[in-house]
């Protein structure tokens, strides 16, 4: 329909813009139904151990192969606004928690799907998002009921919650490493107040390089800067630096106003460099003064200036990016410095080695054996750069992981237990809500059982076994029966160490179920026109050749 129709005497009134359309009531609802639908399905095969990995070619031909909800999500070029909205639910899981993103659009989904079987039945969108409201709410009072407190700090258990994340990601077969680089990234740069953990993951820089393999992958206590020393004559390896960080430059600054200079005898020339050469020696007396052998200078450094620091034997890095300036300040406990005249001994920082390594083709400047570095840096190393990418994304995953059980010490069973425990909890509470509400309480019980159906069907089980064997389990009181993908069975995911941290579980419960209310309570679809390009002014007779040419 172009318009919203509407007379006036008789006569039409045209209300939107010329080529607008609108979609309303059950048709608009299906359109945006199935357009989530579709989405979540095409996650859903991804998810789990045996998850299968996609394939994503972007308009410039770039390809990116992995199996992480968020990225494969980020990465499709979605046009349909109800799709985008399950975007959305990825993003806002993968900032909240860092892992779950596949299982949220899964659920999202599965939501909607049973939300559109109570459509079919003739209950109002309003009746079934107040029951998927009250069923939320339900499922994160028995999530929390379910959970196990344990010691912030524990570094198995730790370790156990980052190889459960890594285990569905492409690099696998690394997991044990990759948890354990994890686990001492996270304890390294959390600290204690009043009582709990704070960690922010800006103190673990993350730097890529291809080449090697993914078990070469490294934690460095310190940090790693991707520039290069920058005079030859400087030495390569400092042990026991004493690491000043500017953020001024060494060099003579230029006058902020029109300046000249009028020079009217060659010695004048001479005295104005002798001059500059002083200032620019008395800053490097500055810096050697103080007991400084590393400079770090976030701006640039004079060619002048570095060759006095290399004949005092001090090595300097220029033009260092701001966001590595505060992380080497906070590795090395040095104080960043607006002015060489201020420099003292007491702003130096510490690391026990400084040294220029070659990475690849590369050399970088490597800043360790920091004494309590609050900011580290991980080194990760791979084959190819679609390997190095999915590592990157892996530890990304394992990195949060951690951290929400660092910040908030709660922990459930993998393997789909936890889903089908909640879910047989909520069908019982469903038996005391009278009217259409208790439809829309039991079917969301029904979609929190999608999670194990989707981890059984990739691993190529029976789903519908699978299923009616784990509720008989949980009706026996075994909470912890999950999915064992190795043996094809069901089995104690707790006794098989598959942990993860109950911020993710509430996380995925909160977006999946708000999207898919947002999405139900849409009823009319008003989109613009597209913009149309202008069209192109005739080419003169001249240009088409023939009738305008002059003879």
């Amino acid at each position: 329909m172009a318009a919203i129709p509407a007379t006036v005497g008789g006569t039409p009134v045209l209300i939107l813009k010329e080529g607008s359309t609108r979609t309303r009531g059950r048709e608009a609802q299906r359109n945006n139904l199935n357009a989530a639908i579709t989405l979540s399905e095409i996650v859903r095969s991804s998810l789990g151990p045996r998850g299968m990995d996609k394939m994503l070619v972007d308009s410039l031909g770039d390809v990116t192969i992995t199996n992480d909800g968020a990225t494969i999500l980020k990465e499709m070029e979605i046009e349909h606004p109800a799709a985008k909205m399950m975007v959305e639910v990825a993003k806002s899981t993968d900032v909240e928690a860092g892992d779950g993103t596949t299982s949220a659009v899964v659920l999202a989904g599965e939501l909607l799907k049973k939300a559109e079987e109570l459509l079919d039945m003739d209950v109002h969108p309003t009746i079934i998002v107040d029951g998927y409201k009250r069923a939320t709410s339900m499922a994160l009072q028995f999530l929390k009921e379910i959970a196990q407190e344990v010691k912030p700090t524990d570094r198995n258990i730790l370790k156990l919650i980052a190889m459960t994340a890594l285990r569905s990601k492409v690099v696998r077969e690394y997991s044990d490493q990759l948890a354990k680089i994890a686990v001492d990234a996270i304890l390294k740069v959390a600290r204690e107040e009043n009582g709990k953990y704070n960690v922010r993951l800006d103190d673990v820089k993350v730097e890529k390089k291809a080449g090697g393999s993914v078990m070469e992958t490294k934690l460095i206590n310190g940090i790693v800067l991707d520039k290069e020393i920058v005079h030859s004559g400087m030495p390569r390896k400092i042990v026991n630096a004493k690491i000043a960080i500017l953020n001024s430059p060494l060099e003579i600054e230029k006058t902020e106003f029109d300046a000249k200079i009028s020079i009217e005898r060659p010695e004048q020339i001479k005295a104005f460099l002798e001059e500059e050469q002083k200032i620019l020696k008395e800053m490097v007396d500055k810096i050697v003064e103080a007991g400084a052998n590393v400079v770090l200078c976030q701006k640039g450094i004079d060619d002048i200036a570095q060759h006095y620091l290399a004949k005092a034997g001090v090595i300097a890095v220029r033009r260092v990016k701001e966001s590595d300036i505060e992380k080497a300040s906070k590795a090395t406990g040095a104080r960043i410095v607006t002015s060489v005249n201020e420099l003292t001994k007491d702003d130096l920082g510490y690391a026990g080695l400084v040294e220029e390594r070659k990475v690849g083709e590369d050399k970088w400047v490597f800043i360790e054996q920091c004494k309590d570095p609050r900011s580290v840096t991980i080194l990760i190393r791979g084959g190819t750069e679609k390997m190095v990418d999915e590592a990157d994304r892996a530890l990304h995953d394992a990195l949060c992981v951690v951290k929400d059980v660092v910040t908030y010490p709660y922990i459930v069973a993998g393997a789909g237990s936890p889903e089908i425990e909640v879910a047989m909890r909520i069908r019982k509470k469903a038996e005391t809500i009278a009217g259409k509400e208790q439809l829309a309480v039991l079917r969301f019980a029904d979609a929190l059982e999608s999670i194990p159906s989707a981890l059984a069907e990739n691993a190529g089980m029976d789903p519908i076994d699978i299923i009616a064997e784990l509720r008989k389990q949980h009706e026996a009181g075994n909470k912890w029966y999950g999915i064992d993908i190795v043996s094809k069975k069901t089995s104690d995911s707790w006794a098989a160490n598959v942990l993860e941290p109950l911020l993710v579980k509430e996380q995925i419960v909160k977006s999946a179920s708000e999207a898919a209310s947002m999405i139900l309570r849409i009823d009319d679809v008003i989109a613009a026109g597209k913009l149309k390009e202008k069209e192109k002014p005739p080419k003169p007779p001249s240009e088409e050749g023939g009738a305008g040419e002059l003879d």
